[in-house]
């Protein structure tokens, strides 16, 4: 029987709450030609004279609204989630981050000092597939694979974002808040330019061409972003029973003047509030471990944004996290 072991991977978290690590981090991942999709050039050029000048100082202010005694909310929790997998498989088993530490190339290496083990089962912790997730991390790992000549096979776990069970663990999750009362739930996913959609639809007739091309059956939704977010809605919202019109898509963090993926979370909740709508919930099914992006840019300046436009309360339903039963399938998916 081939001898497995198996790296979980996050997308990462500056070192400190402070402006040198943040900009550290914010240059590693910004510099990725996956996250950046442009030449070398212009991309140094824009990292260097528009974002690292100023940026990082409100980054790092940000991130010291939510860090914790502990250290970063996504590593803590990344740990956490780890650490109740371990319990259950009887394999190897580590925890890497495809920015900051600990780095993919540090826990492969680490794995690989066991020299019986001859596959890598890789499970990048996005459901949805993206070149600047899912892509950057598979490239990284290989990488490291051919640079360092492990004699190991990389084994990915496909994109599970309508994986029935996991649409049960994030419902199972997600319950308690779902079953108070609330006006609205905002399905709130990490934004994408328009182009990084663009750009893998081999047909180049499909993707954003027309307002339902998410509901046409294509090829292309394979590496489609925007049709596998709204799969997993469509999929929560079956299995949770939630009426149609109790519910809606919005997508955050944009960065940048490229045209991005929408509705903005911001201004959604803006119109919420406007309409009428008192208190709101906000999931964010793009990560499954509370970060920066849920922790601040949901929870506190989302929140701000809702009261000010008229709302009262809104409340982040949190990721999975270390869930029973997200850590129950993510053992289950380790040992197939």
């Amino acid at each position: 029987m081939t001898k497995r072991a198996v790296l979980l991977a996050n997308l990462g978290s500056p070192d400190a709450p402070e402006t040198g690590p943040v900009r550290r981090y914010l240059n590693q991942f910004l510099m990725d030609p996956y996250v950046i999709q442009l030449p070398w050039v212009l991309r140094r050029l824009i990292v260097s004279l528009f974002v690292l000048p100023s940026r990082p100082k409100d980054s790092a202010a940000a991130y010291r609204s939510v860090w914790t005694d502990e250290g970063s909310p996504l590593i803590v929790l990344s740990e956490r989630l780890k650490s109740a997998v371990e319990k259950q498989v009887e394999m190897p088993l580590a925890m890497a981050m495809r920015y900051g530490n600990p780095s993919i190339e540090q826990q492969l290496l680490k794995l690989c000092e066991d020299k019986t083990i001859e596959e890598v089962f890789y499970i990048p912790l996005y459901p949805h597939f993206a070149d600047s997730t899912i892509t950057t991390s598979i490239e990284e790992a290989r990488r490291v694979i051919r640079d360092h000549n492990l004699n190991v096979t990389l084994k990915v776990i496909d994109p599970f974002y309508d994986h029935p069970d996991y649409i049960n663990a994030l419902v199972e999750s997600a319950q308690p808040y779902l079953d108070q009362d609330y006006d609205h739930l905002v399905f709130s996913y990490h934004g994408l330019p328009e182009t990084h959609i663009t750009k893998l639809d081999k047909s180049g007739s499909h993707c954003l061409q027309q307002d339902n091309c998410c509901q046409i059956p294509h090829p292309a939704h394979k590496t489609c972003y925007r049709h596998q977010v709204m799969r997993t809605t469509e999929c929560f919202a079956s299995r949770a029973n939630l009426p149609a019109d109790r519910y809606s898509v919005a997508f955050q963090s944009r960065l940048g003047r490229a045209k991005w993926l929408g509705p903005n979370t911001e201004d959604r909740l803006t119109e919420l509030a406007q309409s009428g709508a008192k208190n709101v919930l906000v999931i964010c099914p793009a990560f499954v471990t509370d970060c920066l992006e849920t922790l601040e840019e949901i929870a506190i300046r989302g929140e701000e944004v809702f009261q000010e436009a008229g709302g009262e309360s809104l409340t982040l339903i949190p990721c999975m996290n270390d869930h029973p039963a997200w850590v129950n399938l993510l053992a289950d998916w380790c040992q197939q």
